[in-house]
């Protein structure tokens, strides 16, 4: 669909940015679900169709983690279709914004003593805030519950700030592969030093600029 924006600008409004792996660590981190194929979830950990959350599991996750297997794990791992997250990391999240997140303690052991506390997390929080009349985005499926983005096109995005309201981290309904944040949230990660996260422009898509 096609709109007058310039996609230079950005819009005006609360400091969001779109929340990523940390892109300068490349290396494999060393942990592993054990128990994975007896979770019952299938070849790959999914959310239920249609809304956010963790799947029902027949056991308790239960993660190795030593550096046998990688690098030492950081604060925000990416693990299916959800993260890893350290205590750390959970506590910063539910500091900030406790309805926007959802947490499972996983098991955790180590070759070599104590092993630190992971969680698996999820952002629940869906909201429409795509104004699709300023956006630059091509839908390729359009319907009252359902849309579809196509990824494969550059798109620029604005966001309706009323949406947002007291949200400091959420997913864009029918974008919701992308997790947004505001500056409160990056502040609080910041200042806890927490580690893996990257916070980078949420308003353009060049995914598929991508190699």
């Amino acid at each position: 669909m096609a709109v007058s924006r310039n996609p230079k600008r950005r819009p005006k409004g609360p400091k969001l940015y779109r929340v990523g792996l940390d892109f300068r660590i490349h290396t494999r981190p060393g942990l592993e679900m054990e128990n994975f194929a007896a979770l019952g979830a299938g070849r790959v950990l999914l959310s239920p169709r249609g809304k956010r959350s963790f799947p029902a599991l027949a056991e308790t996750p239960r993660l190795l983690i030593d550096k046998s297997l990688g690098r030492p794990p950081v604060d925000w791992e990416l693990f299916h279709d959800f993260w890893l997250v350290s205590d750390r990391m959970k506590s910063v999240l539910e500091s900030v914004d406790s309805d926007g997140v959802a947490f499972l303690r996983c098991e955790t052991r180590s070759l070599r003593g104590d092993a630190p506390v992971y969680w698996l997390c999820d952002v629940v929080r869906k909201l429409e805030v795509i104004d699709e009349e300023k956006s630059i985005v091509e839908i390729l499926d359009d319907g009252t519950d359902f849309r579809r983005y196509d990824n494969t096109a550059i798109s620029s995005f604005v966001f309706r700030e009323e949406a947002i309201g007291s949200a400091h981290i959420f997913r864009p309904r029918f974008l919701e592969t992308r997790i947004i944040c505001d500056q409160a949230m990056k502040d609080a990660c910041k200042a806890a030093g927490v580690r893996g996260l990257s916070f980078g422009d949420p308003y353009f898509n060049y995914d598929s600029l991508r190699p």
